[in-house]
């Protein structure tokens, strides 16, 4: 856990973070896209749990909603899901090394997006297969290289 939380790295990525949840990618890329929003949810959750929390991760998660134009609250609901499974296991993660860390992204980023499929499936979208997934795998392949360059970043200027 970081002892000093640098208050515009976490502004920053999390306005990054939305930027690139809602950019346009081709459309043979899309499915592969990571689920950055999640993935900061999860980091800032995981480093700083006294300051971020499910109430944080559910508005971003609204914020996302209404930038991606999707119903309201599903990944509000989501993202809240994401941060209350790491706060209850962040005493854990942070024993596990890198590679166990990714494996947990992998499985708590997955039951996000299994959930924002049941939530959509519900809803009416027409989706349908595992395709829905490969956010979770990119984001476990992003995780080191991301949280390292946070960790970084928190270090230097926090």
């Amino acid at each position: 856990m970081l002892s000093v939380i640098s208050y515009p790295v976490f502004a920053l990525s999390i306005v990054f973070s939305l930027v690139l949840s809602s950019s346009l990618f081709p459309v043979g890329w899309f499915e592969f896209r990571p689920e950055w929003l999640g993935l900061m949810v999860f980091y800032w959750t995981f480093r700083a749990p006294a300051q971020f929390g499910i109430l944080l991760a559910w508005c971003l998660g609204l914020l996302l909603d209404v930038l991606e134009a999707t119903p309201l609250g599903v990944n509000a609901l989501a993202m809240g899901v994401i941060a209350f499974l790491v706060l209850t296991i962040h005493q854990r993660l942070r024993m596990y090394p890198l590679p166990q860390q990714c494996l947990m992204v992998f499985l708590l980023l997955g039951i996000n997006q299994m959930l924002v499929h049941f939530i959509k499936q519900t809803l009416g979208a027409g989706d349908s297969g595992f395709s829905y997934l490969w956010p979770a795998l990119t984001s476990a392949i992003v995780w080191p290289v991301l949280c390292v360059l946070l960790d970084n970043l928190n270090r230097k200027l926090g």
